[in-house]
């Protein structure tokens, strides 16, 4: 299990709309995949997959369809004084690893140094969701979780961890069930601050 602080451009380029393909092609698709794995998409059992699994990849991606920073715009001044860490744990990742299309789950735990006002915190929560529903690495969902609460909030600290399984890794490959990996960034304050990053990374 490594722990890193990860400086790296989560920025990456994704297609317009208009460049997706049709339902109809990604129902073909499905039916596709299925005659690969050797059963038949037309048995009783298999006829309606091909559009539960698009149903469910609209649930499992709907992030590309969120602008998360804007989950952040609505914020409150009367902090009267408050001016420590506010953190919020415990948070579920659900996600999907963009390398085999597994799913990655965990939890995370953001926090902020506030910077004269504050946010509500489901909307942390919602920040989360909207870049785990997304094909990610984990190095990459972590630094983009920190980065939309820097440049919405403009803070004095951000502080972001991920700890999560990836079923790419626990039911193929190495087969390695129960192996975590944790991932960790830190902007402002917060990258300065050697015990406050300890303790910030003592995860249940």
């Amino acid at each position: 299990m490594g722990v890193h602080d990860f400086s790296i451009n989560p920025k990456r380029k994704e297609i317009q709309n208009s460049d997706k393909p049709s339902e109809s092609e990604v129902l073909d698709a499905v039916k596709t995949l299925l005659r690969w794995t050797g059963d038949n998409p037309e048995r009783d059992g298999l006829k309606d997959t091909p559009k539960r699994v698009l149903k469910a990849y609209s649930e499992w991606f709907r992030g590309y369809n969120e602008d998360p920073k804007s989950l952040l715009s609505k914020t409150f001044e009367e902090v009267k004084g408050y001016n420590d860490w506010v953190i919020l744990d415990s948070i579920r990742v659900e996600s999907y690893c963009e390398h085999h299309l597994a799913p990655i789950i965990g939890i995370a735990k953001v926090g902020y140094l506030p910077n004269g006002f504050v946010v509500g915190i489901s909307k942390l929560v919602r920040v989360v969701n909207s870049y785990s529903k997304r094909l990610q690495i984990q190095e990459r969902l972590t630094r983009e979780i920190g980065l939309a609460i820097d440049e919405a909030l403009n803070p004095k600290g951000v502080a972001v961890a991920i700890k999560a399984e990836h079923h790419c890794m626990c039911t193929r490959g190495v087969n390695k069930p129960g192996t975590k990996m944790l991932t960790s960034s830190f902007i402002g304050e917060a990258a300065k601050d050697n015990e406050f990053r300890k303790s910030f990374l003592e995860m249940d």
